[in-house]
């Protein structure tokens, strides 16, 4: 249920945004470069508007916000229920999964610290 709310979410989402891009395409502009702005992308002089703001509300935009959206549904832990399978990276730079530390019937400890 909750994958068919984000996909009718999602999909909404980009059928409004690539409408409101044909149908006012400067309004649509300076939205995107807003939000750009936040993300820094603006202050590439090499990575300009038109090599990356078209792409915005395609339907590769849609495929990728969906799999990030379904993806981050698996990484939430609630409290009383089965901790979630999250990747984590090895100090040798391997992606794995956090089960696949897991060892008999022996608890899995995580620790997390910084340094700074």
């Amino acid at each position: 249920l909750q994958k068919f709310l984000i996909l009718l979410h999602v999909t909404m989402s980009v059928v409004i945004g690539k409408t409101l891009m044909i149908l006012f395409p400067d309004a649509m502009k300076r939205y995107i470069l807003k939000q750009g702005e936040k993300s820094r992308m603006n202050e590439n002089p090499k990575f300009s508007y038109e090599n990356w703001g078209p792409t915005f509300f395609s339907f590769k935009y849609l495929l990728f916000v969906l799999k990030v959206k379904w993806k981050r549904l698996e990484d939430e832990a609630y409290e009383g229920h089965p901790a979630p399978n999250t990747l984590v990276v090895t100090f040798n730079g391997e992606v794995r999964h956090l089960f696949d530390f897991m060892q008999d019937n022996r608890p899995l400890i995580l620790n997390f610290g910084s340094c700074t």
